[in-house]
């Protein structure tokens, strides 16, 4: 088996996401692997937009855009290099979170892809599908769930 070269791992900037991260960044370090961090973001509608900036003012700027997903990848690069990782990418992608990660598989030479648990063990999870079961039947690398969350949840 060869070692991986890279490493995808998508952070949504919740606890869970990091935890992901942590031990993808692990992985890279330990495989001198480059370490590519994701988040996928969605636009926020017009309406909504033009309303947080009336309220927010200056600071309408945090809730525009990929802002909110720039920000969660920031926080993970931050953790990522904590655990040990050298070669960090960045990328925050217009999209689903399951379209974003699995196009970014296919479109770089991604040999492993790192995802939480959350949502497996959940009935919205089995019933409609998470983005962990999704990702593993869509993903054209090797896929490694790691537990994330708390047992039982």
């Amino acid at each position: 088996m060869s070692a991986y070269r890279i490493i995808l791992v998508g952070t949504d900037g919740s606890d869970s996401s990091f935890r992901a991260v942590d031990k993808a960044a692990q992985l890279a370090a330990a495989t001198g692997a480059t370490l590519l961090l994701a988040s996928a973001y969605s636009p926020m509608p017009e309406r909504e937009r033009a309303n947080a900036a009336d309220r927010l003012g200056d600071l309408a700027y945090k809730v525009q855009g990929s802002t909110p997903a720039d920000d969660a990848l920031r926080a993970a690069r931050e953790r990522a290099v904590a655990a040990g990782a050298t070669d960090i990418e960045q990328e925050a992608v217009e999209g689903d979170a399951v379209d974003v990660l699995s196009k970014l598989a296919k479109e770089r030479p991604v040999d492993l892809m790192v995802i939480g648990n959350r949502g497996l063990n959940s009935l919205a999870g089995r019933i409609l599908g998470s983005v962990p079961a999704n990702l593993s039947h869509r993903a054209s690398c090797d896929v490694l769930i790691v537990h994330t969350t708390p047992r039982g949840k």
